[in-house]
């Protein structure tokens, strides 16, 4: 049985890890808007290097996007077309 944690899961721990940085300390729904949530500006370039790092992969600029970044689920369908693509 593998122990693979699934991208998902993976995206969600990134973000949670983002937000109690910030002290936010309530759930986020996965389609909620991450910067209503709390975060600003500095806090999403950050949860973009999180991501990078969480899953080996370096981001292209023009992907760089508030649009790709909005929420979890944003996030892990980016993730997952990122992936897709390797």
């Amino acid at each position: 049985m593998s122990t693979t944690i699934a991208p998902n899961d993976r995206v969600i721990r990134v973000v949670q890890d983002i937000l109690q940085r910030r002290a936010i300390q309530r759930p986020v729904q996965a389609d909620e808007d991450l910067r209503e949530a709390g975060l600003n500006s500095i806090d999403m370039v950050n949860l973009m290097l999180a991501v990078e790092a969480e899953f080996g992969l370096e981001i292209p600029d023009t992907d760089m996007t508030l649009h790709n970044f909005r929420s979890v689920t944003a996030i892990d369908a980016f993730v997952g077309s990122l992936l897709a693509d390797r």
